[in-house]
């Protein structure tokens, strides 16, 4: 990389060596990686919300308080709508807090908010770059040895809620000392702009004026998901991000012994939720249990060991880690780009909530007309 691509010089990284085993072995896995997984594969953008107090203004950080999962800068501002009418409804300590915060719901329902002030606190829409880091033969990367696991997997079918969410008390710290080999990759990927001819004009142009106004990136901790092939297909993305690669390899569990056989219609939708592959309703054709069967034991290789990859019907199914990054500006992330679309407009999604704690359940919403 020239000195040119190393980015502003108004920009340092602080590095710190490590010296505890457990860092140690970290950067240990991600120079591995890296001798490994030379290239990179950008999947697009999430969305999520990050806030900032009256406090720490002035300050680089900001805390997230709605994943950065989401695919359209929408589906953020609706979960800031909820998060907010919720605060509303359940912590306001007076009619005045709560007039502000119903205020700001007003507008997430009908206005394209990317940023707003409520009771001092500052909230903004973020946008991060989804990638992956691939091998030469386009190999997604797989979790590494020192991710985080549990010392007893729990594969019981109620055990994802108790698993901690993705970004859950993220703190974003753009000053925050990194290892060498992480400040290495912030520097590298402080150019990455889209190229070529399969973008849109205008999404190319963004992403170039992003490099200028945004010139400094924060890497996010690593998320997991379940990737897919056929044959010599691309990969294709399979789930939602996780927090874990245990949670990622429990939803392919689920996958493959419930959602396949019924989404290949081996098992009837309206079938009791307690059949699936592993336990077959009376009166299955040879046909389906053959099939059902070969479904099971793709699920029970993955429960065998940390398994990242397993097979059936010709379909490979691998755990991806995935990792995002976050451009930064003199005020702090990236929000949406003019040409981020969004798959819904604003919208009132709850009942009514009056100044006085009340919920009007009777009354219509903005998508049921009066009677």
């Amino acid at each position: 990389m020239s000195e040119e691509d190393a980015g502003p010089v108004e920009w340092p990284v602080a590095v710190r060596v490590p010296v505890e085993p457990v860092e140690a072995a970290m950067e240990a896995d991600a120079a591995d990686a890296a001798a490994s997984h030379s290239a990179l594969a950008v999947r697009g953008p999430l969305f999520g919300v990050a806030w900032q107090d009256r406090d720490h203004e002035g300050e680089r950080r900001w805390r997230v308080i709605v994943e950065v999962t989401h695919g359209c800068p929408q589906q953020a501002r609706d979960a800031l709508n909820s998060l907010l009418w919720f605060r509303a409804k359940d912590e306001a300590k007076s009619r005045q807090e709560r007039r502000a915060l119903l205020a700001a719901v007003a507008r997430l329902e009908t206005e394209h908010v990317d940023e707003l002030t409520v009771l001092g606190t500052r909230y903004r829409v973020v946008r991060a770059e989804e990638y992956a880091a691939v091998d030469e033969h386009g190999g997604i990367e797989t979790p590494r040895p020192t991710d985080p696991e549990p010392l007893t997997p729990d594969w019981s079918p109620g055990a994802g809620a108790h698993s901690p969410r993705v970004d859950n008390g993220l703190v974003l710290d753009p000053d925050a000392p990194l290892s060498p080999l992480q400040a290495a990759e912030r520097i590298a990927l402080r150019p990455l702009a889209y190229s070529g001819t399969g973008f849109p004009g205008p999404v190319l142009s963004d992403s170039a004026r992003a490099v200028e106004s945004h010139p400094d990136v924060l890497l996010m901790p690593a998320a997991f998901l379940i990737v897919e092939r056929s044959g010599d297909g691309p990969w294709s993305p399979g789930s939602g991000l996780q927090a874990t690669a245990h949670d990622a390899r429990r939803t392919l569990d689920f996958a493959l012994t419930w959602m396949e056989p019924r989404t290949r219609g081996l098992i009837p939708y309206d079938a009791d939720r307690t059949v699936d592959a592993r336990h077959l309703a009376a009166g299955s054709t040879e046909e389906s249990v053959a099939e059902l069967r070969e479904l099971a034991e793709a699920a029970d290789r993955l429960r065998a060991g940390r398994s990242y990859e397993v097979e059936a019907h010709g379909t490979v199914y691998r755990i991806a880690r995935s990792r995002r990054l976050l451009r930064w500006g003199p005020d702090g992330p990236e929000g949406p780009r003019p040409s981020d679309t969004s798959t819904h407009a604003p919208a009132v999604l709850h009942p009514r909530l009056d100044e006085e704690g009340a919920v009007h359940f009777d009354e219509p919403t903005g998508d049921e007309p009066a009677s």
